[in-house]
């Protein structure tokens, strides 16, 4: 496919992302008892996908069984958003670890720019902000079919004057999956390490 064609491809993702994000949004209320997240009325299941996470294992849906789990999408060449919220997303661990030791969820961020995130730019990119947080890349089309799922959108934008150079524009939302590996909650931006811990602890003791 040329150049010309991914283009078209990343906006349609895009497109499609953003629909499913306001039909989510359609489906699920935010209870009085949390401050920012869109809570599910039904925990929704995530399709199968096939990826593989930074330190070069398989990740998978059922990788997401068995725990909560805050889900980020970015990619490491993000000059503000992506560090800012990963960082966000420490001092909340530290806030619900002050509260319930023990409790803490896993922090996942699944990069949309895997031509560029492989495996190894992730192992040496999420230890700064946390040594647990886990990285997850691969094949294009797994991810787009996890992103499209989600309502995640994301487009690539050149950057004029630099040959070959883009960004990524992309969904700023941190998503909440509960450890049956299904969607319970999407975190909508600006992102308080505060309000995430507190949300994330009514959200748990209510399921």
């Amino acid at each position: 496919m040329g150049s010309s064609g991914k283009k078209v491809l990343f906006v349609i993702v895009a497109v499609l992302a953003s629909v499913l994000g306001v039909a989510v949004a359609h489906w699920s209320s935010v209870p009085d008892s949390t401050q920012r997240a869109l809570v599910l009325e039904s925990p929704r299941a995530l399709p199968e996908f096939n990826l593989q996470d930074h330190l070069g294992g398989v990740f998978d849906r059922s990788s997401l069984k068995g725990s909560w789990t805050f889900m980020f999408f970015g990619f490491t060449n993000c000059p503000d958003v992506c560090p800012t919220t990963l960082y966000t997303l420490d001092q909340a661990l530290d806030r619900i670890d002050e509260n319930d030791p023990g409790s803490q969820p896993t922090v996942v961020m699944v990069s949309v720019d895997p031509i560029r995130d492989d495996a190894q730019k992730l192992a040496g990119y999420l230890p700064y902000f946390d040594q647990s947080f886990v990285g997850v890349t691969g094949e294009m089309p797994e991810i787009m079919g996890l992103t499209s799922a989600m309502g995640v959108a994301f487009a690539y934008t050149p950057i004029p004057g630099d040959d070959g150079a883009y960004t990524v524009d992309h969904t700023a939302s941190i998503f909440l999956v509960d450890p049956e590996g299904r969607l319970a909650a999407i975190f909508g931006t600006p992102h308080e390490a505060s309000v995430l811990a507190a949300d994330y602890r009514r959200i748990v003791d209510s399921s």
